[in-house]
């Protein structure tokens, strides 16, 4: 069992508490991964979906899991469950110090994330306290114009990093 944090490091433009909330219709936010097998090392030509409210049955298991996969090489099953409680918002004050910060955590068995996809679903605030939804980050980058404060706010650099914990 390999505990994975993802974490992620931006540049904020007058914005704050940058996390992942869901999209536009209330839905719950599903990360994007491309999967490694960790028996042959073999990387997922797709990308992978893991959403809190999906559970699939593991077979040949009692348990359930979030992403149940079987390598296209090896043929060896895996499974990914997302653990709650591990993410926190990216501030700015995080922005400046250039941190990277957990967003998530998964229990990963015989497979695991490679690389994070960032997509739509994000939220933030603007340092005038406008809230920001369904931010789509697919391009890399996000900006916007926040009335209440008159300015430019925007997201840039977006960068991730998977932090095996305990």
């Amino acid at each position: 069992m390999v505990l994975l944090l993802v974490k992620i490091k931006a540049d904020l433009e007058n914005i704050t508490n940058l996390q992942p909330t869901g999209g536009s219709d209330g839905s719950e936010f599903t990360y994007y991964f491309k999967i490694k097998c960790s028996s042959c090392g073999t990387l997922s030509d797709k990308g992978s979906t893991i959403t809190a409210s999906e559970q699939y049955p593991i077979p040949k298991s009692r348990g359930t899991a979030h992403l149940v996969q079987k390598c296209k090489a090896c043929e060896k099953l895996g499974n990914i469950s997302l653990i709650e409680g591990h993410g926190k918002p990216y501030t700015a004050e995080d922005s400046e110090s250039g941190k990277f910060v957990p967003v998530a955590c998964f229990d990963c068995r015989g497979i695991e994330p490679a690389e994070f996809i960032f997509r739509d679903g994000w939220s933030a605030e603007g340092l005038s306290g406008t809230k920001f939804e369904n931010i789509d980050l697919s391009d890399g980058e996000w900006s916007e114009y926040d009335e209440k404060a008159s300015e430019s706010v925007g997201i840039l650099n977006l960068k991730h990093t998977f932090d095996i914990t305990k």
